[in-house]
Formats: structure tokens, C-alpha cells, sequence
């Protein structure tokens, strides 16, 4: 049974029982991540995040993970685009104790100087590792090509310039505008009863000011383009990619069904055609991104430096068929594909939570297994040829390469999808 309350100070407490398992999975995630960020302060969401680990008024750093080992629990957090989390699992018993340090650290970190100072460090290394990391980086790269100059084409992790520029005041400052009531949603998945979550969890996150500083969104204007990038690497690598939708949208089943077709799985056009006909690439996928304005399809191949012409020529060959109604068979197979791959992923305390969190900020409600599954039924060949037609048109066809690649140009016949 889902459970969702609105408190008087705007946090929202969303839970779900489930009194066939032991543990507890709580995450506090915030509405806010690297698009809301001030250009000057790029990476800002990611340091915050990293900060909130180093220690609060009253826990030092070795503090929480001491405390968070004993209760066998696991402890963790992450940074997005769009929003940031912060969440835990244990066993029933302990969720009190968890959530005492869940949400203290959540609510009263330090941002000491000494800290902030040895924090950059960390993140600079972590910048760094994404350079060493060609299939990550290609996607940066294609990502800050495609939407250039918009919040959602920036790192996440930020620059070094804007990195190192990051004083404990400037963290504190961002902290408390951003991490405030109206921003954040509660959500717990297990062995819980909403009435014991909501006891353990109103007299901290209750009691935060109802302020909420309103963001303005716009959606980012789409340069497809081809970018190059000269890196001395044993293979090239390669990422295409179209505009998408956004979370909300209509055809958003479809746009699923079209990309699990495409190369979500490894029965998919592009596995089969690229890796198990041609041995172009020995890995290849495409994936969806989609986000509250604007979203992208992408497909990474990792291949030969001589082959990247003819994965480029197979993979657009592979979008303008898709523009053609795809045998029964193969839609059958990509539907239950989707709803097998969704059954199994929401069978952890952990998945439910994160799905359950995601549902709540894009759609401020919840959508039941059922309500997913018909709407992936519903889709038909015709609302896939749809979706491919509107999304690989004319011009639409980014590209990125990575790899020694000095002097290699693709031109927009190349990537002409029409």
C-alpha cells in the first residue's frame, strides 16, 4: 500500500509497506541538481553532496560510517541533472537509529574549511577519472556539444575552475536557500507502517522554514552537429544521438518500446546488426535520457579507429528503418522485454524507493505496476513509426567521436537521417 502526505511546511512523506521482508530503505531526495545551479559555481550540487558526508555538528565523518557499519546498513547518495539523493537500507529494527543519521547529516552538515579544502581535491581526482573513462567521457562530450550553452549540457561534476573557486561560505549559502522544505521529498520502502515514518520523521524535516525558491526552466536549444576529439585510446568511441521527450510526455511508452527495439537489448537491431553480423563493436546500446523539458536518445558504440565510418553508415541505416512499422514479433519480444526487465527491477526495497521518488517530482503522484504495464501494451507498431518519424528527422542526427581520430570528419549526408 503507497502512502503519500503533504506536511504544512511543504515536505512530502511518501511510504510503501511491505511486511514480506526485514529491511527499510529511506531516501531524501531534493527537487534541485546541476541545471539549477549558477554558471560561476558549476558543480556546486556534486560538491554539496559530497559535503554532507564530512561530518555535522555533532558526527564527524568516521562518526556516520561507523554508526551506519554497525547497523549492517548501506549508505549512499548521488547528484543529477535535476535532482540529488541521499538514501539508506536496514533492517527494520534499526530504522530509527538510520534515520536519526539520515537526516542529520542531510540537515546540519558542518561545511568546515579544512573539509571544503580536502573535498576538492577528491572531486578534482574524480574529474580526471571521467578523462580516463572514454565510453563516460563520449557521453560528456556529445551531451556538452548537443545542448551548448544550456545547464543541461554542463558536467555535473563542474569544472577545475569552478571547483576550485568553492569556499565553505559559498557551499553554506547554496545549502540553505536549496536544501529547504519545499524541495524535498521523503520516501521509505519495507517493513514500515506510514503513521511509525511519519512519527520518526515530523520532528526534523517538520519542523524546516516552508520556504521555496522558485527556478525558472527553459528548454535547451539542440546544436546536431559532429565533434571530434583527438585522444590517444586503443579503440575509438562513438555516440550519435536525436532530441527525445521529456519525462511527461504522451508518447513516452513508445519512445521505451522504439529504444528497447533499437538497442535496449540484445535482441535489439543495433546488437544484432553491429556486434553479432558485422563484429563492428563489442559494445553497443542505445538508452533514453528525459528529463522535465527536453529529453535525448543516444547510441554509444565502442569500435575500431578504421571501422568508425561503417558503424556511423550501419547505425544510421538502422534509425531510418525504424521509421518503417516493425514486424509483430519484434514488438511483442520489446514489450516483454519492458515489463519483464520492470517486474524484476522493483522486486528491492531499494528500486521501489527510487521509483517511487522519481514518479512523485516528475508527476506528483504514483503510478501503479498495473497503470505501467497497460500503458506499455497500448503501444502499437503505428505509435512507434510515429515516434521514430518525429524524433530521427532531417538534421536531427548528432555526433561525437572520441578516439585517434586526427583529420576525420563526418558530414551532414553522413548523418542525414531523412
Amino acid at each position: 500500500m503507497i502512502v503519500r502526505e503533504v506536511f504544512p511546511n511543504g515536505v512530502r512523506l511518501i511510504t510503501e509497506t511491505m511486511d514480506h521482508v526485514r529491511s527499510v530503505s529511506v531516501g531524501v531526495w531534493l527537487t534541485r541538481g546541476s541545471r539549477h545551479e549558477p554558471i560561476e559555481h558549476g558543480g556546486i550540487a556534486h560538491f554539496v553532496e559530497h559535503m554532507l558526508f564530512k561530518g555535522t555538528a555533532t558526527r564527524s565523518a568516521e562518526d556516520i560510517a561507523q554508526q551506519v557499519d554497525s547497523l549492517g546498513g548501506h549508505l549512499d547518495a548521488f547528484t543529477s541533472k535535476e535532482y540529488a539523493g541521499y538514501y539508506i537500507k536496514v533492517l527494520d529494527e534499526h530504522l530509527p537509529t538510520a534515520l536519526d543519521v539520515l537526516s542529520d547529516l542531510v540537515l546540519h552538515p558542518a561545511f568546515k574549511p579544512e573539509d571544503v579544502e580536502r573535498e576538492k581535491k577528491v572531486i578534482l581526482e574524480e574529474i580526471k577519472m571521467v578523462e580516463d573513462t572514454p565510453d563516460d567521457l563520449v557521453h560528456e562530450l556529445f551531451t556538452q556539444s548537443f545542448w551548448d550553452g544550456h545547464p543541461l549540457g554542463r558536467p555535473i561534476l563542474g569544472l577545475p575552475d569552478t571547483v576550485n573557486g568553492l569556499t565553505s561560505d559559498v557551499l553554506r549559502s547554496y545549502f540553505n536557500r536549496t536544501y529547504t522544505a519545499g524541495h524535498l521529498v521523503i520516501v521509505a520502502v519495507g517493513n514500515v507502517t506510514h503513521e511509525a515514518m511519519r512519527d520518526l520523521v515530523m520532528p526534523t524535516f517538520g519542523a524546516l522554514p516552508a520556504s521555496d525558491e522558485q527556478v525558472v526552466e527553459e528548454p535547451p536549444a539542440v546544436v546536431a552537429r559532429a565533434l571530434v576529439r583527438v585522444k590517444e585510446l586503443e579503440q575509438s568511441h562513438v555516440c550519435l544521438g536525436t532530441s527525445s521527450y521529456p519525462q511527461n510526455h504522451d508518447h513516452r511508452y513508445a519512445a521505451y518500446v522504439l529504444n528497447t527495439m533499437l538497442g535496449g537489448s540484445m535482441s535489439s537491431r543495433l546488437f544484432q546488426n553491429v556486434r553479432e553480423r558485422r563484429g563492428l563493436a563489442y559494445a553497443v546500446f542505445s538508452n533514453l535520457a528525459a528529463y522535465r523539458d527536453t529529453g535525448s536518445l543516444t547510441i554509444y558504440a565502442g569500435c575500431a579507429d578504421s571501422a568508425v565510418r561503417e558503424l556511423v553508415t550501419v547505425v544510421v541505416e538502422e534509425l531510418r528503418g525504424m521509421k518503417v512499422a516493425p514486424p509483430d514479433a519484434e514488438l511483442r519480444r520489446a514489450k516483454d522485454h519492458l515489463k519483464g526487465s520492470l517486474m524484476l527491477s522493483l522486486e528491492s526495497t531499494s528500486s521501489r524507493m527510487s521509483n517511487l521518488a522519481r514518479q512523485e517530482m516528475y508527476f506528483d503522484r504514483q503510478f501503479g505496476l498495473d497503470e505501467t504495464i497497460q500503458g506499455i501494451e497500448r503501444v502499437t507498431a503505428e505509435d512507434v513509426v510515429h515516434v521514430a518519424r518525429e524524433l530521427f528527422a532531417s538534421g536531427s542526427l548528432g555526433a561525437t567521436v572520441l578516439g585517434q581520430q586526427d583529420g576525420l570528419e563526418l558530414s551532414t549526408e553522413q548523418l542525414d537521417l531523412g
